[in-house]
């Protein structure tokens, strides 16, 4: 697992992502709608931030910040680690480990994102991995 590649994690998955104008709420809103914990920032579809639930709690609820009056890129996180499609899944989770944090964009060599790793993304590989190996113990088991 951890040398598959990200775009093999990712394989296409679409993502969440706005633009620096959205309000939090609305960033939110998205969040939920897309049963995602982070948001991709773009402006003119590169790059420019991450709005993660850490983000707005911290720097918008914490700071008694209205969330339907400031805008999301007053409190995402700018200055983004990333990682390419063609890096090995294992280098994002060491990234995420070494960063403390629990997503990374996947960007092009355009800095376009096309795609969002969670930390999760691991247990979900796992998951897969166990089934193969479970539909295998049991082909196995009829074999013998």
């Amino acid at each position: 697992m951890p040398n598959r590649l990200i775009s093999e994690v990712i394989q296409g998955r679409p993502f969440p992502t706005t633009v620096t104008g959205t309000t939090v709420r609305e960033a939110a809103i998205i969040m939920k709608e897309w049963h995602s914990s982070a948001i991709l920032v773009v402006n003119k579809n590169k790059l420019v931030g991450i709005c993660t639930e850490r983000d707005i709690v911290f720097r918008a609820v914490a700071n008694h910040c209205d969330p339907a009056n400031t805008a999301v890129s007053t409190i995402m996180t700018r200055n983004v680690q990333s990682i390419g499609p063609d890096k090995p899944f294992g280098h994002a989770l060491h990234l995420m480990f070494e960063g403390g944090f629990r997503h990374i964009p996947v960007i092009d060599e355009n800095g376009h994102p096309v795609g969002l790793l969670a930390a999760h993304d691991a247990l979900d590989s796992d998951g897969l991995d166990m089934e193969h190996d479970l539909v295998r113990r049991e082909e196995i088991t009829v074999i013998l």
